[in-house]
């Protein structure tokens, strides 16, 4: 997939993960961190963080039905699809949209966004202050989420 300035998108998410982890101090992680098959499996049935500095995020992530619609004005999404399918959009125009914590905005659907349909092995990256939203579900879905945050 190529993104609008030409660039592979996959550069852009090597780009979005390199700037996270260029950023770790000790305080953030200190040695190399290593989580399990089990923990990985019991995170993608139930959700759940798996490992967290002060600007990064990762997360295990699981659907059976579609969510409602959100937006992270200081933190990039990278999901990439472990099992499952669903239709994810992006962009447009968020229906009902009200401030849940600071900079994260929830709203029940996206009006004139983009659809994507997403399949086990897929990847999409979602930037900060676009929003998104899985409108279905079609197959118990989960998902590998990694979030770069802004200062």
């Amino acid at each position: 997939m190529i993104t609008r300035k030409g660039e592979p998108i996959i550069m852009r998410v090597i780009a979005a993960l390199l700037a996270g982890a260029l950023t770790l101090t000790a305080a953030d992680i200190d040695s190399a961190t290593f989580i399990d098959h089990d923990k990985m499996a019991a995170a993608f049935a139930k959700g759940g963080r798996l490992i967290a500095g002060s600007e990064f995020q990762v997360s295990g992530s699981h659907r059976d039905a579609p969510g409602g619609a959100e937006v992270h004005e200081k933190g990039t999404d990278i999901l990439y699809l472990v099992e499952g399918e669903a239709t994810l959009v992006t962009g447009g125009t968020m229906v009902n949209a009200k401030p849940t914590a600071p900079g994260e905005i929830r709203g029940t659907e996206i009006r004139d966004g983009r659809e994507q349909h997403l399949v086990k092995g897929d990847l999409i990256m979602i930037p900060a202050g676009v929003p998104h939203w899985f409108k279905e579900v079609t197959r118990s879905t989960s998902y590998l989420t990694v979030k770069v945050l802004k200062p």
